[in-house]
């Protein structure tokens, strides 16, 4: 058995000829874009092979994958059917046609061997006060009990989460710090989906380390609801949280049923810096019910909040993504502006009924793509945003030196 992680590193024919069981992880979109041609190339190097595509973006993607060759497709709790089809081709090479499986089982995890994969030296690092960190990763728990309307987790799990248990996850970190890593980013989709589950990983987590730091994902809403419980975060190790508002217009934010308004995120942002935790929002600010003046708004209020080095540049140039199966689709005005699905892209494409938005969101695009080719400081890149957006500079724009203590993550992109 190996292990290959084709972003970082090249498919090999060798151990591609020999496999009689090919599978691939699709849990993000880019995930997905970079399986397809890798999909095409197993086929022609190894025919017999039975190829399984597993992860969030497996089972809403199903019709373009089985034209590609892929013969089953798991999401959800994937790990037990994934066994039982290797066990099932390693005893008797059954070649009967795949299947197409969900499960949302509760499961007892395994201590994940990531042994194979390449090292951490490989994998963008983090910058924090001009220092780099080499990073980890890990999951406390899976899926989410919410069902806002653009999420991918959404069309697989429709409102479950899976905890994994604490034990497992503690062990995971213990392996990831031993081969190098200095700081962990948990990729649950909301951290505190299970707040006492999480807490006490971070705790005993920063007894055990007290130098390794950590980032979590979490909802305004649970910000919010829980917010006697980020002292501990901040206590432990969090440098930063990142926090998907998506818009600052109520309007757009009950389109995408995201459960938070404009004044909770305001709310928030307030009080992180209150208690000098570092928040990391990320938006979505071309819709098809985005406004120049909504989007105007958005800069604005970041310069208010002072979080123009909080934001990372593709986020203020991103468009809504309309993957197989979102839940966007239930809405009357997204059909009205959809266009053909994209098999290759794994898209809905969509038009804004304001053309001029279109152009401008594609050179917002092109802007941060140049700028961080010469690696500006996000706030030089604001300025230049502002710029386009408004037609006019910035009055700051002569002072647009970034922030050093504000930590990132040296990959920019972000889906």
């Amino acid at each position: 058995m190996a292990c290959l992680d084709l972003a970082v590193g090249p498919l090999h024919s060798a151990e591609v000829r020999e496999a009689g069981l090919i599978a691939f992880y699709l849990p993000m979109h880019t995930a997905t874009r970079l399986a397809a041609p890798a999909v095409e190339k197993v086929k022609l190097l190894n025919q017999r092979a039975h190829i399984c595509c597993y992860g969030l973006y497996a089972p809403p993607n199903e019709p373009y994958l089985r034209r590609l060759g892929v013969g089953t497709i798991l999401g959800g709790e994937f790990e037990p059917a994934l066994l039982a089809l290797a066990e099932r081709l390693s005893q008797n090479g059954d070649r009967q046609p795949g299947e197409t499986l969900i499960s949302l089982g509760k499961l007892q995890f395994l201590v994940p061997d990531r042994t194979d994969l390449p090292s951490l030296a490989r994998y963008p690092d983090l910058r924090v006060n001009g220092t780099k960190r080499r990073v980890g990763y890990t999951e406390a728990t899976r899926g989410c009990k919410h069902l806002c309307r653009h999420c991918p987790v959404v069309p697989i799990y429709r409102g479950a989460f899976r905890v994994v248990q604490h034990e497992i996850v503690l062990e995971d970190i213990r392996r990831q710090v031993a081969a190098g890593a200095e700081h962990i980013t948990f990729g649950d989709p909301d951290f505190f989906n299970g707040p006492a589950h999480a807490v006490r990983i971070v705790r005993e987590l920063h007894a055990e380390f007290p130098f390794l730091t950590y980032d979590v994902t979490i909802k305004i809403e649970h910000l919010l609801r829980h917010r006697k419980l980020l002292p501990a975060l901040r206590d432990t190790g969090c440098l930063f949280v990142t926090s998907a508002v998506e818009s600052v217009q109520d309007e757009v934010l009950e389109k995408l049923d995201k459960g938070h308004t404009r004044q909770d995120f305001i709310e928030v942002a307030r009080s992180f810096r209150e208690l000098d935790l570092t928040l990391s929002p990320t938006f979505i600010p071309f819709t098809p019910w985005t406004t120049w003046d909504g989007y105007r708004d958005l800069l604005r209020l970041l310069i208010e909040l002072d979080l123009t080095d909080n934001v990372a540049p593709i986020q203020l140039a991103l468009r809504l993504l309309i993957p197989g199966g979102s839940r966007l689709l239930e809405l009357h005005d997204i059909r009205e502006v959809l266009g053909a699905f994209d098999e290759a892209a794994l898209i809905h494409r969509w038009r804004h009924p304001d053309p001029t938005l279109d152009d401008l969101s594609a050179a917002i695009l092109r802007l941060v793509a140049e700028q961080q080719k010469h690696h500006g400081s996000r706030r030089y890149i604001f300025g230049t945003i502002w710029e386009v957006a408004f037609g006019q500079r910035w009055p700051e724009n002569q002072n647009l030196i970034s922030r050093a203590a504000i930590p990132y993550m040296e990959e920019p992109w972000y889906c």
